[in-house]
């Protein structure tokens, strides 16, 4: 097996795409937080003494994204197209899901991206809602979907 970030001495080097066709990419990831009833029903009533958790945990998953070339080491700064992020609320599981969906067209996809998204909304509402309750927990972060690329498509 080769190992696309290791040149021929075994050295960590970025890869290059100069070669990759320009496509469209999109991927899309989400993680999940188990929270308590109360920060449901303030984050509900926007009533988290810090602000509008989503609207926050939003503006910083998309800057996020934006800066995921900076945070993981021999990623690509990729010329995202567009950033979508959702927020749902499970009641009776006392679950937030965040999902992210990330656009560009370029050399390589965008999972990183995406992943780093959902990552740091999912720090931003933990950060946001701690001082309610500190037993919250970021249970799952995962890649849901990646459309196009040489590796072609996946989903779960």
């Amino acid at each position: 097996m080769e190992f696309t970030h290791l040149d021929k001495d075994g050295n960590a080097n970025m890869v290059d795409i100069s070669e990759k066709e320009k496509t469209k990419r999109i991927a899309k990831a989400k993680s999940t937080l188990k929270v308590s009833a109360g920060i449901i029903e303030k984050i509900k009533d926007k009533s988290i003494p810090k602000g509008d958790v989503f609207s926050t945990a939003r503006i910083a998953g998309i800057l996020a994204a934006k800066k995921t070339d900076s945070l993981i080491p021999l990623c690509h700064q990729v010329p995202i197209t567009s950033i979508e992020i959702n927020f749902t609320i499970d009641e009776m599981l006392f679950e937030i899901e965040i999902i992210s969906e990330v656009s560009t067209i370029y050399g390589t996809g965008v999972e990183m991206e995406a992943l780093t998204a959902v990552s740091v909304a999912a720090l931003t509402i933990y950060d946001m809602c701690k001082s309610i309750d500190k037993k919250i927990i970021i249970t799952e972060t995962k890649l849901l979907e990646k459309i196009g690329g040489k590796s072609g498509n996946f989903s779960i």
